[in-house]
């Protein structure tokens, strides 16, 4: 977990990239139905990046709370394909920074796309998950996008549309529940999750991700409605870049697949189990599960323990954080 405390001070401490050459990516062949549109939207969200966070909060909704100052960070990702089922789609987002002269990589957050969705992993409060049904009328032509914590632990999921009005390619989620981000999370505030909507637009450089978020905090009683703290904008801005080597990344991410896969299948079997999945939530790393399976996927790579014996270690790791 050294290397995401790492990579965490680097993206808080970035300082602005040089200029990046504005060139528009290649025009693509028509494709063929609005199925496969919405296919290669996603997909062009695949590459190599340099990223810029910029958060803002704007707007206070509680009586004496004072928003924070508007803040931002860079860092180099790349996104690279998981697998590609045809109606499911898998991204998985790796930093790879340099510090005192050497590579950083930290698996990061992972998005996986599914086509008109019988259900969607949904945030339901601190420390739970729910296996919530998509309303029939509601999967025509929808995708849903889930995204997991750096040890593919759940973090959100949501549903939305591809739209391709005015030239944009934007796919629009509709209100989604999300746990806190480390950002808010690591600082105890006075909110515990957000209200947001997601929206992820195709640019002629890359790619944005839009967040509307309305922090949250509990209400009064079991049964109070949360209350509405603050309104934040973020824009995350990927923009396709070459001033960097993925090398260090793509390394990581082949010596460790195999046991990212039998991670995610282990999530994936706790969550059938159960409708949804219970996990204590951790500030600095997502979830309490967060820092020994990221060990253990270093451990894997520098060939200290073998592929399977980490998986083994993983399953007991899994299966007691989600013990009910």
């Amino acid at each position: 977990m050294r290397a995401l405390m790492i990579a965490a001070a680097l993206l808080a401490s970035a300082a602005p990239a040089a200029a990046l050459a504005q060139t528009a990516a290649p025009a693509a062949t028509a494709p063929t139905s609005a199925f496969e549109r919405d296919r290669q939207s996603i997909l062009a969200e695949a590459g190599q990046f340099r990223v810029r966070f910029d958060f803002r909060e704007n707007v206070a909704f509680l009586a004496g709370y004072t928003p924070i100052e508007a803040h931002d960070s860079a860092g180099n990702e790349i996104v690279r394909v998981v697998y590609d089922h045809g109606d499911r789609i898998s991204l998985q987002h790796i930093l790879v920074m340099e510090h005192e002269g050497q590579s950083i990589v930290v698996k990061h957050w992972r998005e996986d796309w599914t086509y008109q969705p019988s259900t969607v992993l949904t945030y339901s409060g601190p420390g739970e998950w729910t296996l919530s049904n998509v309303p029939e009328a509601e999967r025509a032509g929808a995708w849903s996008q889930t995204v997991w914590q750096t040890d593919d632990s759940p973090r959100y999921g949501g549903v939305g549309k591809w739209s391709y009005d005015n030239g944009m390619a934007v796919w629009t989620s509709g209100p989604t529940w999300r746990p806190l981000a480390r950002r808010d999370a690591v600082r105890h505030p006075v909110y515990d999750r957000y209200l947001g909507t997601n929206r992820h637009a195709l640019t002629p450089v890359g790619w944005v991700h839009i967040q509307d978020n309305m922090k949250m905090q509990p209400g009064q009683g079991d049964d109070g409605d949360p209350v509405a703290v603050v309104q934040e904008d973020v824009v995350n801005t990927y923009r396709k870049w070459d001033g960097y080597d993925p090398k260090a990344g793509d390394d990581y991410w082949a010596a460790t697949k195999d046991y990212w896969a039998a991670v995610r299948d282990l999530w994936d079997a706790a969550i059938a189990a159960h409708g949804g999945v219970r996990v204590q939530e951790v500030a600095e790393t997502g979830a309490v599960t967060g820092t020994p399976l990221m060990d253990l996927a270093e451990k894997v790579q520098s060939g200290e323990v073998t592929t399977a014996a980490a998986i083994d270690q993983a399953k007991t790791i899994i299966a007691t954080a989600t013990a009910r």
